[in-house]
């Protein structure tokens, strides 16, 4: 029995596509047979082009001039892949708290692999809401104004913050062990994505508010973001703004670095 225990035995190179795949299969099944999950990550992109771009833009400025629906959209993305943490939070909770992390944890499998093929069916799943939110923001006036490399860069920067979030959400959620818990601590995620240059420039804060703003990861992505596509942007002089996509780049990596080997560890030892 303590075989089966043993993560050596699962942590072959092969071992770990398969339990990649099985696992990301797994995430894409549950999108299948819940259309309304579907639905709603699919509708709600739709949503936030109206109500910020229509409803909330018409009294809204953007600092030097532009459209505000082309400021707005790479603050929108960058919503998309920052919200990656509150599913996969919950998610791993619930995993935990009905006993699914105990029963997977005593299968001779990756525990790699587990998590890194729920990582990815949530970045394919994101893809496709990215793709979505691009098409409505196309309809509603927002434009790409520089060449196509920088707007693929920009849309992989997106799905690079996309991903690290999941492992964020992972590691919160494992560590939480509650779906009600991790449902309530998913509410913390709303400030962390209001106090940024999403949807307003951060000039108009207090000087301490716009500190936090501007050294705000999910902020570097929406500079770079805007930086990329050659929206109009209000930077700011703060380092992370005026190095946005560096900044990105180091954020991404750091939080990456912390989040992935604590959430393996922890999915490995819960309960010992």
């Amino acid at each position: 029995m303590a075989a089966t225990h043993a993560g050596p035995v699962a942590a072959g190179p092969s071992r770990l596509v398969t339990d990649t795949g099985t696992s990301m299969l797994r995430i894409l099944l549950n999108y299948r047979h819940s259309p309304g999950l579907l639905a709603a990550s699919l509708g709600v992109p739709v949503i936030m082009v109206v109500v910020f771009g229509y409803v909330f833009g018409s009294a809204m400025q953007v600092p030097g001039g532009g459209d505000y629906r082309e400021f707005l959209m790479p603050g929108l993305f960058a919503m998309v892949a920052t919200n990656g943490i509150m599913p996969t939070m919950v998610g791993a909770a619930r995993d935990v708290g009905r006993g699914v992390t105990d029963r997977l944890r005593s299968m001779p499998v990756s525990r790699t692999g587990l998590l890194l093929g729920q990582t990815l069916a949530d970045l394919l799943v994101s893809t496709v809401v990215l793709a979505l939110l691009a098409a409505v923001g196309l309809a509603a006036g927002w434009r790409v104004r520089h060449g196509f490399a920088d707007s693929a860069g920009a849309f992989g920067l997106l799905l690079l913050f996309r991903f690290v979030m999941t492992w964020v959400g992972t590691c919160l959620g494992l560590a939480v062990g509650k779906e009600e818990a991790a449902g309530q601590l998913s509410v913390a995620v709303f400030p962390l994505a209001m106090i940024t240059n999403a949807y307003v420039p951060t000039g108009g804060m207090p000087g301490w508010l716009r500190t936090v703003a501007d050294w705000n990861p999910i902020s570097a992505v929406v500079e770079a973001s805007r930086s990329l596509f050659g929206n109009p942007s209000a930077p700011g002089g703060a380092w992370p703004m005026q190095h946005a996509v560096l900044a990105s780049l180091l954020w991404s990596a750091a939080l990456l670095v912390l989040c992935m080997p604590l959430a393996v560890r922890k999915f490995a030892t819960h309960g010992r």
